[in-house]
């Protein structure tokens, strides 16, 4: 089969991690039989440098008229950046919600597996830890505070912010029924996370996802709020199969999540939306400290090109093929600087990646 994939290098670290990515793919498809056709789209900051804003018109097309996309990293170092000079609407993150939103892509995936070889960098006690986790953040992506009516005034020499959060239960189902489908390929389980003793959107999002439940017996559904599920996280993560939340919630709690998997260098996600076309990207930044120093982990990248395989593409077999490739490499003992321990091999992005594409 042969798939095309619009590929946003963006920031920082971006084209590196990009570059491995693309040699694993390029190896899936030697050996199970595909050609990958990649055309190069600019977003976030490269973007604003060349055409002055962080997506073009002409760049959303390519997007749309592709498979699938994949995703390095935008933006750069707030303090230090002149594109943090610009209005809110021109910086480099907002290219990443137009792109989302033009996509339609409301569905944000973060799997959160704790690899055995890497318990040694887990923050938490082994007790806490176990036999490892393996659980999933279904964030909602296009809705809620992020992309309701905002506005700054003053009243009476006072500075006042406001942020609208809003939610239908049309959004609300949507991302709900996904939620639900990856639990039934899984362990059947959703926790469905909101504050509703305070919100009432979240009072609708808990009576809409018990609403979406009924459609499917199978499932377990509980709920818990907001608050409670960021101290259960690092108190018990094994409790969890499928986090269903909102967008904000959603953004904070994958973070954390990623966290205590030993480095945000390791989670994958993908953005869905009701086609086949989606948007994969690492959880992690552009971190423009450590760009072309050869020292980024590509592996988050190449999971989510992984996570590409499968959810867009239908290909279980190639997707299997990265995600072993990785085990294998880690259980070899080889290490990127941000998951190094004592007694393991210091490799950098470029290595990692011939070493993954070698085991392919």
């Amino acid at each position: 089969m042969n798939y095309n994939i619009a590929v946003i290098p963006g920031d920082g670290i971006g084209p590196e991690i990009i570059t491995e990515a693309k040699k694993v793919l390029d190896r899936i498809g030697e050996n199970y039989g595909h050609s990958f056709q990649y055309t190069e789209v600019l977003m976030g900051g490269v973007s604003i440098d060349a055409t002055g804003v962080p997506l073009t018109e002409e760049a959303l097309e390519t997007a749309k008229n592709s498979d699938s996309v994949l995703l390095g990293a935008v933006g750069g170092n707030v303090g230090q950046s002149n594109w943090y000079n610009l209005p809110p609407h021109l910086r480099p993150e907002a290219g990443l919600l137009a792109i989302r939103k033009g996509l339609n892509l409301f569905a944000n995936i973060r799997p959160a597996v704790l690899y055995d070889e890497l318990k040694g960098a887990c923050p938490l006690k082994d007790e806490i830890i176990g036999d490892g986790f393996d659980f999933v953040v279904m964030r909602e992506l296009t809705g809620g505070l992020y992309f309701g009516a905002r506005h700054t005034t003053e009243e009476n020499g006072v500075r006042k912010a406001t942020d609208t959060l809003v939610y239908d239960e049309k959004e609300i189902k949507r991302i709900a029924r996904w939620g639900f489908e990856i639990a039934m390929k899984r362990g059947k389980k959703v926790c469905s996370v909101d504050k509703a003793n305070v919100l009432d959107s979240s009072r609708l999002w808990r009576q809409v996802t018990k609403e979406v439940a009924k459609e499917y017996p199978e499932v377990e559904l509980t709920d818990m709020l907001v608050d409670n599920c960021a101290m259960q996280l690092v108190k018990n993560p094994r409790q969890f199969d499928v986090i269903l939340t909102e967008n904000m919630f959603g953004d904070i709690l994958s973070d954390e999540a990623s966290m205590i998997t030993g480095s945000i260098g390791m989670l994958a996600s993908a953005s869905l939306g009701d086609t086949k076309l989606g948007l994969y990207e690492p959880s992690h930044g552009s971190a423009p400290d450590i760009a072309g120093q050869n020292k980024a982990n590509p592996i988050a990248t190449i999971l989510s090109a992984a996570m590409m395989l499968r959810y867009s593409f239908d290909l279980e077999k190639e997707a299997d093929s990265i995600e072993a490739a990785v085990k294998a490499v880690l259980k070899k003992g080889y290490r990127t600087v941000d998951i190094m321990s004592e007694s393991m091999k210091l490799v950098g992005t470029r290595e990692m990646g011939e070493l993954i594409k070698a085991e392919i």
